[in-house]
């Protein structure tokens, strides 16, 4: 399936967002389930929204939480991507949503890594910072795994709780990518 993939695992294709996946967007960001830990589910007026600060990322940053596909099917996976989280150290944050009806499948932790990858060799990012609810243990298992270590809790707003934070460094990357 060609779906103008910019970036591929095995088993994922990473795309942009267009105005026009409103319907993908809902089915993560209105799913409670899937945004218990970040302060979800999103209405309509906000997921769209933040498809459009999506875009203006992409254009100001070259990065977005971007759309992932499942390669073999197209069927809509979730998003993964970056944002800016400390511009003037070139350190973006990582994070990912993904369609409850594929977890526990190994897709995020695909897709993680494709993008860690992604930061470190063709954006040249020095660092990626993530966080988690303090209740997410999955993701901190996600993000162990993918060789981020635990650096601080954070207040992220949309809960009003400190998570649990974590940073992976470009050069620590280069001693854990042979994962």
């Amino acid at each position: 399936m060609s779906n103008n993939y910019f970036l591929t695992t095995e088993r994922i294709g990473f795309r942009e967002w267009n105005l026009g996946d409103i319907e993908h967007a809902m089915t993560i960001w209105q799913d409670e389930e899937v945004t218990k830990y970040t302060g979800g589910p999103l209405s309509v007026t906000k997921i769209h929204n933040r498809l459009i600060t999506e875009n203006r990322l992409l254009r100001l940053y070259n990065v977005q939480y971007w759309p992932i596909f499942l390669k073999s099917t197209g069927e809509f996976i979730g998003c993964c991507g970056l944002r800016p989280y400390s511009t003037g150290e070139k350190i973006f944050e990582i994070g990912f949503y993904i369609k409850r009806s594929l977890w526990n499948k190994g897709l995020a932790t695909e897709a993680v890594h494709a993008m860690i990858d992604y930061a470190f060799n063709s954006i040249g990012a020095a660092g990626l910072f993530s966080g988690h609810h303090p209740e997410n243990l999955i993701s901190k298992r996600i993000l162990e795994h993918s060789g981020f270590t635990y650096a601080h809790d954070e207040f992220y707003e949309p809960t009003q709780l400190e998570h649990p934070s974590y940073m992976l460094l470009q050069k620590d990357y280069c001693t854990f990518c042979t994962r």
